[in-house]
């Protein structure tokens, strides 16, 4: 057994490095070196405007932002879907106002949460997907996975050993998300706030919003739920990826069948919600974090639970069809 484990962890080694090698994480890493102080600049201009109109008076601002939406629940030219949001946003700032905190409160970490609730459900999961889009289908289009299996391994150890490689990248790309989130948004906005609290639990019950189950969490714990979740989904995505790339000889076509997946996904999101069945699509799934803030489901009947019992179905599905294509199918001819 031990022999057998020191040739699983050379494998894992020579996957790392192969990765490496492909320098797909470095273009990740700049992609959130170049995008993240572009969003932070931005915000800093909007806090800049919101400054001038109402100067330091953050009720005042709340209290017109309340005021709008709900001039806005009367208009038919608002959809139906549309006002349910607005309908908790307004009771959440009524929320905020009445517990005397600001909801927008400037500073890095405030930044880093909301980048990670609006990047967790498309952004994020095209990281992933980039990076482990062609780790296995590049092998067999160039041969290397031929002059592999020669080798006196089983394939499933060979799998297993890409598919390790993978989900550390993905731990990776997720920490690294965080990371320069907050460094660079720092810069702008400081570093302080991890203690700030933040409001989580609203549910839309109907046409109202249920504030039974709402409990303040400080920053630093509520960015760690978060990560949480992203992690979560990002090993989905990651082994959904992995899955193609098995399936499909060619990266390019691995790259597009994930990439209009993910993107059909985020059009179903605002489309979905007459079309009960597409909740058990995983694409629909994806906005964790959003259970989190409080934002409705896209599909009525959708919980946390339901979301993370959907995702590991498609991933333990995903797991079983490929390594019983991998150990299975002709790849040497």
């Amino acid at each position: 057994m031990k022999v057998s484990n020191n040739g699983l962890v050379s494998l894992i080694q020579n996957e790392t490095v192969k990765m490496i090698k492909k320098k797909r994480f470095y273009v990740v890493l700049l992609v959130l070196l170049v995008l993240v102080p572009i969003f932070s600049y931005a915000q800093m201009k909007q806090a800049e405007d919101r400054r001038e109109k109402y100067g330091t008076d953050w009720r005042r601002e709340v209290q017109q932002a309340i005021t709008d939406n709900q001039n806005s629940l009367g208009s038919d030219r608002v959809p139906e879907e549309w006002k349910k949001y607005r309908q908790i946003y307004i009771q959440q700032m009524k929320y905020y106002l009445e517990k005397d905190v600001n909801p927008a409160q400037p500073g890095g970490v405030s930044f880093t949460r909301e980048f990670l609730d609006n990047a967790s459900g498309l952004f994020i999961p095209l990281l992933i997907m980039g990076v482990g889009a062609d780790i296995v289908s590049s092998e067999r289009t160039s041969g290397t996975v031929k002059m592999l299996l020669t080798r006196p391994v089983r394939r499933w150890r060979v799998l297993l050993s890409k598919l390790i490689t993978l989900l550390m990248f993905v731990s990776l790309i997720v920490l690294s998300t965080f990371v320069i989130c907050y460094l660079i948004s720092g810069l702008f906005f400081g570093y302080k706030g991890f203690s700030f609290p933040v409001f989580t639990g609203f549910r839309l019950v109907g046409s109202d919003v249920d504030i039974s189950g709402v409990h303040a969490v400080p920053q630093w714990k509520y960015l760690f739920m978060q990560a949480g979740l992203i992690w979560f989904v990002g090993i989905t995505v990651a082994i959904l990826t992995f899955m193609v790339s098995v399936l499909v000889r060619s990266t390019a076509a691995s790259i597009v069948i994930m990439m209009a997946a993910l993107i059909a996904g985020s059009i179903l999101t605002n489309m979905a919600s007459s079309w009960e069945s597409a909740k058990y699509l995983f694409m629909v799934n994806l906005g964790l974090t959003n259970y989190l803030a409080g934002t409705p489901a896209p599909i009525e009947g959708m919980t946390l639970g339901f979301s993370l019992a959907v995702l590991a179905i498609w991933a333990a599905g995903s797991l079983i069809v490929s390594f019983l294509v991998f150990t299975k199918q002709d790849i040497l001819n």
